[in-house]
C-alpha cells in the first residue's frame, strides 16, 4: 500500500486506555482487604495519577509501540499510521462497494470483527494456521490494520534510509503539498468546531498532536517523492515491450463489434393488494426460452441480411455497437471477443445468466495512437452566488468564465516574460495551480486520446502540436495555462510500460515494507484501536 494514499485527514473516535480500569480494579479489590486506609489512600492517589497523565497524553506519546531496525516508534505514532491504513481503506474505491461482502462494520470494534476466508482472499493474504491440536486462531481487522500500520512504517523509514544514502533532492513540491495539508488540518478542525488537538486526537487516538502529525506527514511526502522518482526512472525498450505484449496481448489489444441484448428474466408481478409476488421457475424458465429464441431470430434475420439494429427493436432487444472494446478476464463476452481464433464476420448467440448476447465480430488491434505529456496551472471558475433557476444566472457564469480566462492569460504573460522554459512553468504551477498536479508542477503524463476534457484533449492532440507549445484553454473546470511536453508511446506501449512498472515498482516497495527487523511491543501496541 502506497504510503501517498495515507494523508487524508480522518475522523475516528479515540478510546480510553485500558490500563486505568485495571488498576481501578485492583484498587477496589485492595479495598476489601484488611490494609490500612493510609495505604487505601496512597492507592487513590496513584489511580488519580495515573489517570492524570493518561488525559495528558503523554502515556502514548512516551510508550514505545514498535522497533523497527533499531528505531523506536511511539504507541502514538503507530496510532496515527493505524488509523491513516482504516480510514484510507474505508474511503478507497477499491473497497469502499465491498465492506458488507468483506464483512467489514465500520460502527463496531475492529478487534471484535474476525476476517473472512472470504476476505482474507479478496485482500490477498493468508490467514493463520492453528497449530495441531489446537483451535484456529483469529486473525481481526484490527490485525490487519495494525500489520498494515507496521509495514507502512517500516517502508517509510528504510525508503528514507535510501534516499538519504543516495543524495536524493526532495522536489519543491513537496514542501508546497505539506503547508496544503497542514492549511487544509487546520481548516477542517476549524469548521468541525474543534480545535486542532482535538480533532487530530479524535481523529487518530490519544497522544496524536499537530507536531507528530506534521512529522509523519513529512515523512510520507517526502517517501511518495522518492518512490515517484524511481517509478518515473523505470523504461523500455521497444523489444522488452513487444516482448511483453505478445506474452499477454488481451490486456492491451480492443476489439469492434455489435451486439444485441435479450433480457431472459421473467418480470416480478403484484396482487390485488399491491404486494410483490415474484415469478415462479416456470415463468422464469419460460422467459430464458423467449429469450433463446428471440437472440436467435435475431440472429439468423442479420445473416440473412437483416439490420442488426432494426432486428433488435422487432424482438425487444438492446443493440449496442462498439469500436474499442477492452478485454475484461471472465466475462462471456469478453473471452469469446479475444478468442486467438476470432476471424471479422464472426457471430454467436452468447448467454450469461438470464442474459443472450446475439455477438457480431469485426476486428482486433491494438490502440497506435500516441499519450502526451503536457504541464498545465488550472485557474477554476469563482464561487457562484446564483443557482440557475435565478434572473441573472447566465450573466453571472460568464463572468466567472471571462474572470478565470483573464487570471490564466496573466499567468501565462508573467510566465513569458520570465524564462519560459519548462522548469519555471513547474514552478509557477506549484505556486498558483488549483488542481492536484500543481505538486509535480502540473505534470500530467501518458495522456491519451479522449482521457481529458473535450477543450483539454483537443488542444493537447492538435496536428500541428510542437514541445514547448503554450496557450489558455477554456474548459467547464475554468481555464487551463497549458504546456505542451512532448508526444510519447503509442498508447498499446505506454499500457505495457506501466504495468512493468508497477510491478518492478511493487516489488521494490515490499523489500523497503520487510518485516523481519519489527519488534513489537505489545504493552505499547495494546492501547492502539
Amino acid at each position: 500500500m502506497s504510503a501517498s494514499r495515507e494523508k487524508q485527514n480522518r475522523q475516528a473516535a479515540g478510546q480510553a486506555g485500558p490500563k486505568t480500569a485495571r488498576e481501578a480494579q485492583q484498587r477496589k479489590e485492595q479495598q476489601k482487604s484488611n490494609l490500612l486506609y493510609g495505604f487505601i489512600a496512597a492507592a487513590v492517589v496513584v489511580v488519580l495519577i495515573a489517570s492524570v497523565i493518561w488525559r495528558s497524553d503523554l502515556i502514548p506519546k512516551m510508550t514505545t509501540a514498535a522497533t523497527i531496525d533499531g528505531e523506536k516508534y511511539s504507541t502514538a505514532e503507530v496510532s496515527y499510521y493505524y488509523q491513516s491504513a482504516y480510514r484510507n481503506f474505508v474511503t478507497n474505491s477499491q473497497y469502499s462497494y465491498f465492506l458488507s461482502y468483506l464483512g467489514l462494520n465500520t460502527s463496531a470494534s475492529l478487534k471484535t470483527q474476525p476476517i473472512s476466508a472470504d476476505a482474507a482472499s479478496m485482500l490477498g493474504i493468508e490467514l493463520p494456521e492453528a497449530a495441531e491440536g489446537e483451535e484456529v486462531p483469529t486473525m481481526t481487522w484490527h490485525d490487519y490494520f495494525l500489520d498494515q500500520a507496521l509495514k507502512n512504517i517500516s517502508m517509510v523509514q528504510n525508503g528514507l534510509k535510501a534516499a538519504e544514502a543516495e543524495g536524493f533532492q526532495y522536489p519543491a513540491g513537496v514542501q508546497a503539498q505539506y503547508e496544503d495539508n497542514m492549511e487544509s488540518l487546520r481548516s477542517v478542525a476549524a469548521a468541525s468546531g474543534s480545535s486542532v488537538s482535538q480533532y487530530l486526537k479524535a481523529t487518530f487516538g490519544t497522544g496524536v498532536t499537530e507536531k507528530l502529525y506534521g512529522e509523519q506527514l513529512m515523512r510520507m511526502l517526502r517517501f511518495d517523492a522518492y518512490a515517484n522518482a524511481y517509478r518515473n526512472s523505470l523504461t523500455y525498450s521497444d523489444s522488452e515491450l513487444e516482448e511483453a505484449y505478445n506474452a499477454n496481448p488481451n490486456p492491451y489489444d480492443r476489439v469492434s463489434y455489435e451486439t444485441v441484448s435479450v433480457s431472459g428474466a421473467a418480470e416480478s408481478t403484484t396482487d390485488d393488494d399491491g404486494n410483490t409476488l415474484e415469478p415462479t421457475e416456470e415463468e422464469s424458465a419460460a422467459a430464458l426460452e423467449a429469450a433463446k429464441l428471440a437472440a436467435q431470430l435475431i440472429l439468423d434475420g442479420f445473416q440473412n441480411g437483416g439490420d442488426l439494429e432494426a432486428l433488435a427493436e422487432e424482438h425487444n432487444g438492446t443493440y449496442s455497437e462498439n469500436e474499442n472494446g477492452s478485454y475484461y478476464s471472465g466475462s462471456v463476452m469478453s473471452e469469446w471477443l479475444f478468442d486467438s481464433t476470432r476471424k471479422a464476420g464472426d457471430t454467436a448467440v452468447l448467454e450469461d445468466g438470464t442474459i443472450q448476447y446475439v455477438m457480431v465480430f469485426h476486428d482486433r488491434f491494438r490502440d497506435e495512437s500516441p499519450t502526451v505529456d503536457v504541464r498545465h496551472i488550472l485557474v477554476r471558475l469563482g464561487t457562484a452566488t446564483l443557482s440557475e433557476e435565478d434572473e441573472g444566472y447566465a450573466d453571472e457564469q460568464a463572468q466567472l468564465k471571462a474572470d478565470a480566462h483573464a487570471k490564466a492569460e496573466e499567468l501565462l504573460a508573467q510566465w513569458q516574460s520570465g524564462e519560459a522554459t519548462e522548469d519555471s512553468f513547474g514552478t509557477l504551477a506549484i505556486a498558483e495551480s488549483a488542481d492536484g498536479s500543481k505538486y509535480s508542477g502540473g505534470l500530467i503524463t501518458d495522456i491519451y486520446q479522449g482521457q481529458m476534457v473535450p477543450e483539454f484533449n483537443d488542444w493537447c492532440f492538435d496536428a500541428g502540436r510542437q514541445p514547448g507549445d503554450n496557450g489558455v484553454v477554456d474548459s467547464q473546470y475554468g481555464s487551463h495555462v497549458m504546456y505542451f511536453v512532448d508526444s510519447k508511446l503509442q498508447l498499446w506501449a505506454s499500457q505495457v510500460a506501466s504495468t512493468l512498472r508497477e510491478e518492478a515498482y511493487t516489488e521494490w516497495e515490499e523489500n523497503f515494507a520487510a518485516t523481519d527487523t519489527i519488534q513489537r511491543n505489545e504493552s505499547g501496541l495494546k492501547m492502539i484501536g
